[in-house]
């Protein structure tokens, strides 16, 4: 191998693994500032087995619940692409989806701040809970006894309409997004308002502070704007 050669190796996996290496994005966050068909953050879980349950939370800040949808979350399988979907709807408030089948969680009064969100769901009973700030929603029914698929494409800010792809502007999120962890199990309310006043709680599916990522369009890493 001339040395030519051995220079492009080593500078293609240099380059690999700035987009995929852990990385810890602490006090940081993902920042969307305009609309996108193109411009969203892909990550990299691991797991072995079908979740039976699932904790996500994140803090976001956006103007756009005032005017329109956009898609937060969006966990993709080839065999579903709404496995795992968070989405604010204008109309009808925060949405789950758990393997294509959604519930709608009506929302506290939407204000100009950046807001704390936990999800959790778990196959046994069915049960799905969103906590906003803090504060439980009222606890519904979703999808009981269905497993989440393990071979996903994890996508923030668009919603996935085929496995990794599929976006439209109109759905994309403009703001920031930071914080976003998840856990395979569903976190009991004091360990959720741990997270949320800032404690740790060692997620083992997605850690912020150890984040595989790649940004895609025009997505940036900045200092977060809230505490």
């Amino acid at each position: 191998m001339t040395v030519e050669k051995l220079l492009w190796c080593v500078l293609v996996l240099i380059g690999s693994s700035k987009a995929l290496g852990q990385k810890d994005m602490s006090r940081k966050a993902f920042v969307f500032p305009k609309v996108s068909d193109d411009s969203y953050v892909s990550l990299k879980a691991q797991l072995k087995e079908p979740l039976k349950a699932f904790t996500v939370c994140f803090h976001i800040y956006t103007e756009l619940a005032l005017t329109r949808d956009y898609s937060i979350f969006s966990y993709a399988t080839k065999k579903q692409f709404n496995d795992i979907l968070i989405f604010w709807s204008f109309s009808r408030g925060y949405l789950l989806s758990v393997g294509g089948s959604e519930i709608f969680f009506k929302a506290p009064k939407v204000t100009m701040a950046p807001v704390h969100i936990c999800t959790s769901w778990e196959s046994i009973t069915g049960i799905a809970e969103l906590w906003v700030d803090g504060k439980p929603m009222v606890r519904k029914s979703l999808n009981k006894g269905y497993s989440v698929g393990t071979e996903a494409s994890i996508v923030l800010g668009q919603d996935q309409d085929s496995f990794g792809g599929g976006f439209e502007a109109n759905q994309a999120l403009v703001g920031d997004l930071g914080d976003v962890n998840m856990w395979d199990f569903v976190l009991t309310p004091d360990e959720i308002n741990m997270v949320y006043v800032g404690g740790t709680f060692s997620p083992n599916v997605l850690d912020w502070k150890a984040l595989t990522y790649e940004a895609h369009g025009e997505v940036f890493v900045k200092p977060q704007l809230w505490p």
